[in-house]
């Protein structure tokens, strides 16, 4: 027996309860992973809190990371003892995108990661980053994994590129980290005077307090010289699209990823069209674009940023603690 978190149909605080599991050998293509840490995401928040909670009942979470305990007798990758990472579309392991939604995410449309132990096929792997922490590991398959696509699987950032973020959660810090990786100009936009201080301690190049100017997009401009960015990390959604449009430069590429403005809005439609701007929608990417994210990574030896653990049985503290905005990078759950 092993434990697990499980959320009732529908979701919400008061739906989440922890409970025994029954375990078995993993069967001869799979491998049974001790998993010690999971890491909150929007995603989840909107799973777990009844946004758009669950048909039937599920065990939450779509990030996991742990150590492989038992192996298949079939299976070569991977052996007793390795880091590993879960991925978010099982079923997406290279090429282009081949799934629509959220029917094969774990978490959301099968059983997620909030929970002691678990068997998975080695296609639902990835070998973790080289010196992280389980922690650390489990911030990478769904914020990770979005940042790395944005900049480098579906757009060639390189160090001539000007990028704008928006916000301080854990999509924005990891595109901020990857950029400056690489040595582009980074331009954010956050909340409060505080977090500007810490953006600029990440070597942000230029910080806007949308709070006091609204129209930041005035700022970016003034910034850029009136050239405007090469890519926007759009993660505000309706309530941002249209600033981030004013934001870009023409024929600039915007990769809409987030909807924490909500889910409907008025698109700008003529400057887009007169701008002749890329809109383009991400969901997480497939296994292949993680194992290339996790090998720059033990490259360039850059590690995440994690503002708060909470132990498993506090997942409603985590997403409690999520819901007032004060985190600044990735709020993880040690298993």
């Amino acid at each position: 027996m092993t434990r697990a978190i499980y959320l009732k149909a529908g979701g919400g605080y008061d739906n989440i309860f922890l409970a025994d599991q029954e375990i078995s050998d993993p069967k001869t293509n799979e491998v049974q992973v001790r998993l010690h840490a999971s890491s909150l995401n929007y995603h989840d928040y909107a799973v777990v809190s009844g946004i758009w909670g669950p048909t039937e009942q599920r065990i939450p979470m779509a990030d996991g990371a742990g150590e492989v305990i038992k192996v298949g007798g079939a299976v070569k990758e991977l052996k007793v003892g390795d880091h590993v990472c879960t991925t978010f579309f099982p079923g997406w392991l290279d090429g282009a995108p081949n799934v629509k939604g959220f029917e094969t995410v774990p978490g959301d449309g099968i059983d997620g990661y909030a929970r002691e132990i678990v068997n998975l096929p080695t296609g639902s792997l990835t070998s973790a980053p080289n010196q992280w922490t389980h922690e650390q590991s489990a911030t990478l398959t769904t914020a990770g994994l979005t940042a790395w696509r944005a900049l480098f699987e579906d757009y060639n950032l390189t160090e001539k590129h000007t990028v704008l973020i928006q916000g301080t959660g854990g999509v924005s810090i990891f595109a901020l980290q990857f950029a400056k990786s690489i040595g582009a100009k980074v331009i954010a936009t956050t909340s409060s005077d505080e977090k500007i201080e810490k953006l600029k301690a990440l070597g942000v190049d230029y910080c806007i307090n949308y709070k006091q100017n609204s129209k930041w997009s005035e700022e970016v401009l003034s910034f850029t010289k009136g050239r405007g960015v090469d890519l926007v990390i759009e993660v505000g959604g309706p309530e941002t699209l249209n600033e981030s449009i004013n934001s870009v430069k023409v024929a600039g590429h915007i990769s809409v990823i987030g909807i924490l403005s909500g889910l409907q809005g008025n698109l700008d439609f003529v400057n887009a069209l007169l701008k002749q701007v890329t809109l383009q929608g991400i969901l997480v990417g497939s296994r292949a674009h993680q194992e290339r994210m996790i090998a720059y990574i033990n490259q360039t030896k850059l590690f995440p940023i994690i503002d708060r653990v909470f132990d498993l049985e506090d997942i409603v503290s985590a997403f409690q603690y999520q819901e007032t905005n004060q985190h600044f990078g990735k709020i993880c759950l040690k298993i």
